[in-house]
């Protein structure tokens, strides 16, 4: 196999396919590469592959031509395996010529494999798989995976076979009028038009990234206590009941948003001085607005992946000698995020500082 495609090979390229069909970051920090490829081929029709639920992502999106949807399942159910089967047979019909599988898992190695593609391009499987399982043998062009850069840094390496390197583009997230409108209308209702924000996001489905809440509350007094800033809570479908149980933990009781769609909620952080929150999407959708970041890790995941650190407005706090699963204080402290957040203000301020 040899490093990359032929220049013949890559003249012929007209239909090219992404796959990354879960979940909201991931999808989301597929944007950063767009621009790029379609710079190098502006003539091939690009689609994406993406399950329903997280098309919301790619709207709007102008690097892409098309979404090729596909119905979220149950795991190992036979609703699951039907819907596997007829996207396999509408990749099939579509007669990519290109497929660049970003999530690599044996569903998409599937996908891919029945595509009919010629150029298959994915990451490399080092693990001790199977020959089947491992399926490394389906891609033409495997990638190393480099966890120690921000994932959407780390995606260009699969395109590097088509003779594509790494660009500064951001991630890209489009944020609709009507959410801007809807957004600068509350604001204006609730008296913080012009103000100074600082977004808490508090709340995540997944348990084992979950700062306690009650160190989330300290950390948003000593923000109200000691500078200009006005806290805002922002929350998703089901986190309303925790946020209400932040708020009534405070001294200082924050601002409350209201229900926000995914896009709403884009606009909000637009409009945000810093945005706080666990390692996550919602972390991912403020980078994609320019948002400068604080993200609090637990014990199992890797920040120099998750998180945008080689930008100096996205911060991290993370223990990396903690290793309690069970221990949702991950052995960081409200005074430590403070300290995190006095440093990132004054950068903001150009040293000013932030009262």
């Amino acid at each position: 196999m040899s490093d990359r495609p032929t220049e013949e090979q890559l003249e012929r390229i007209r239909r090219i396919l992404i796959i990354q069909y879960k979940p909201f970051g991931d999808v989301l920090l597929n944007t950063a590469y767009l621009p790029a490829l379609r710079r190098k081929f502006p003539g091939a029709v690009i689609d994406f592959l993406v399950q329903r639920p997280y098309a919301t992502i790619l709207e709007d999106n102008p690097y892409i031509d098309n979404l090729i949807l596909m119905e979220k399942r149950k795991g190992r159910t036979a609703a699951y395996y039907y819907e596997r089967i007829r996207t396999i047979i509408r990749v099939r019909k579509l007669k990519y010529d290109t497929v660049i599988d970003q999530i690599r898992g044996p569903g998409s190695a599937q996908i891919t494999f029945f595509s009919g593609a010629k150029l298959r391009l994915g990451w490399n499987k080092t693990r001790r798989w199977s020959r089947l399982k491992g399926y490394n043998w389906v891609y033409n062009y495997r990638a190393p995976r480099n966890n120690k850069i921000y994932y959407a840094r780390a995606k260009f390496l699969v395109l590097a076979p088509l003779g594509i390197e790494e660009t500064s583009d951001n991630i890209y997230y489009h944020v609709r009028p009507e959410s801007e409108a809807y957004v600068d209308g509350w604001l204006n209702e609730a008296g913080l038009a012009g103000k100074r924000l600082v977004v808490f996001s508090p709340v995540t489905p997944v348990a084992r990234k979950q700062w306690e809440i009650e160190r989330f509350a300290r950390t948003a007094d000593m923000i109200n206590e000691n500078t200009d800033c006005e806290v805002v809570l922002l929350w998703g479908p089901g986190e309303i009941g925790r946020v209400e149980l932040m708020a009534s933990m405070m001294k200082n009781k924050p601002v409350i948003a209201p229900e926000t769609t995914f896009n709403q909620a884009g606009a909000l952080l637009r409009r945000a001085f810093i945005y706080i929150g666990n390692d996550g999407g919602i972390n991912h959708l403020a980078v994609s607005q320019d948002t400068p970041t604080i993200a609090v890790f637990g014990p199992k995941t890797d920040p120099l992946k998750w998180t945008a650190w080689h930008l100096p407005i996205h911060k991290y706090l993370r223990d990396f000698e903690f290793r309690d699963p069970a221990d949702n204080s991950f052995n960081i402290t409200p005074e430590m995020v403070f300290g995190k957040f006095k440093e990132l203000a004054a950068r903001l301020d150009g040293g000013r500082g932030t009262k």
